[in-house]
């Protein structure tokens, strides 16, 4: 399958392969586990353009905490790369692009045929002021909770559909040595709050968070709060979370030391790629309690820097990342679903049991923007949001909503 994966095919570009020559610099926080999908998609840019010399700048760090402050650094002291990865929406618009630190790329949309190919939602989400900004690889959900088919039946128990459910299980399994519910390090448990909001708002709560008609103070936000503290209670929050990678998180879920982990379906492509277990089989999934019907989305994207060195080098990368061939290299590595609409994610050489799954609820389900992704709010607020963890963990939910409120009031990002 990698063969066809990384089989050459002339894409579109700004000029012949032979043409395009010095260096090509792509930023992102996908090491280690994460680097196959990404490795996929150079080895197929190597192919087409041999004479680029492609530098793989990627910053270890789940969900780019790390290379996020890495970029910011070099965007705002004049040394952009030549392309990076941002979450498409308030990460990529709200930072980079209303401080005009990006070039306006409707042109390559135009140029490939791309307006009717990708979904209006995410197109909206990489626009600003009648100007798109970046291109979309792929697809992932954050509102899934994972676990191992042959455990939960040895426990006997199943997949919660509600987080009652899930709390009613939590003492059966605490008894017998297993953490019922696994996080990580910090960005892991604003991950999980999330998802619990999400569960506590719904969907149209949750965007009107950020329209500005849902008071973050307010009694339902408060709710909210509560809600994952009882969640969190039956967590290993404190016990060794902070000291665990997502991945490490995961790991401890499959070994059966932890019963369940909510994290986004990059979880998918490690326990897949990296650890080469069946989907269905190896490990389960459903989404996150209280969520049935709604897709938590993000999207990874690249952009075009102003003053980016080769920029036609660049140009090509982004072609190739936006064209069916690229998507199809890429995603079934990440454990995404491509962003394009005209994907065949109905090949079961490439996309597996999950993905298809993935790609069903994406194209039926209610969406909701993922906050801790970059999709639904600026980095002002985002960057913040250790702070108000911090403010629940000392002081308790009345409290963190009322810190919520002051930081989405300072930022602007919750429709001020």
């Amino acid at each position: 399958m990698i063969v066809a994966l990384l089989a050459v095919a002339v894409v579109p570009g700004v000029t012949a392969q032979d043409e395009l020559s010095g260096q090509l610099e792509i930023f992102s926080w996908w090491a280690g586990d994460e680097g196959p999908a990404l490795e996929a998609l150079i080895a197929l840019y190597n192919g087409k353009y041999p004479n680029v010399e492609v530098i793989n700048s990627a910053v270890t760090g789940g969900s780019g905490v790390n290379a996020r402050a890495v970029l910011k650094t070099r965007m705002l002291g004049g040394e952009p790369p030549s392309t990076f990865q941002v979450h498409a929406g308030q990460e990529l618009t709200g930072t980079y692009v209303v401080a005009d630190r990006m070039e306006d790329i409707t042109f390559i949309y135009e140029e490939e045929g791309w307006l009717d190919k990708f979904p209006q939602g995410i197109l909206d989400a990489m626009s600003y002021e009648g100007g798109i900004y970046s291109v979309p690889v792929n697809i992932h959900r954050s509102n899934v909770m994972w676990y191992v088919p042959a455990k939960l039946e040895e426990w006997g128990i199943e997949a919660p559909a509600t987080w009652d459910d899930f709390l009613a299980v939590c003492p059966t399994l605490q008894e017998a040595g297993v953490v019922p519910l696994v996080v990580g390090e910090a960005w892991t448990v604003n991950h999980l709050w999330e998802s619990v909001a999400l569960a506590v708002l719904g969907a149209d709560g949750w965007n009107a968070l950020w329209t500005g008609e849902l008071d973050p103070a307010g009694e339902e936000m408060v709710a909210v709060w509560n809600r994952f503290g009882e969640v969190l209670a039956c967590s290993n929050i404190d016990d060794d979370a902070s000291g665990l990678s997502w991945q490490q998180a995961t790991d401890k879920m499959i070994a059966g030391d932890a019963a369940f982990n909510i994290m986004g379906d990059w979880a998918a492509g490690y326990m897949t790629t990296t650890l080469g277990l069946t989907p269905g089989e190896g490990y389960g999934w459903a989404p996150s309690p209280d969520t049935g019907g709604t897709f938590m989305w993000l999207s990874d994207s690249f952009g075009l820097p102003k003053d980016a060195p080769n920029r036609d080098a660049t140009i090509a990368w982004l072609k190739l990342l936006g064209s069916v061939e690229g998507q199809d290299a890429f995603n079934p590595l990440k454990g995404s679903i491509p962003a394009r609409i005209d994907a065949d994610v109905t090949n079961a050489d490439l996309y597996n049991a999950y993905l298809q799954s993935a790609a069903a609820d994406w194209g039926s389900n209610t969406l909701a923007s993922s906050l801790v992704h970059g999709a639904a709010a600026n980095e002002n607020f985002s960057g913040e949001f250790g702070t108000i963890m911090e403010t629940f963990r000392e002081a308790g939910a009345e409290a963190a909503a009322a810190v919520m409120a002051e930081i989405c009031a300072d930022s602007g990002a919750c429709g001020g």
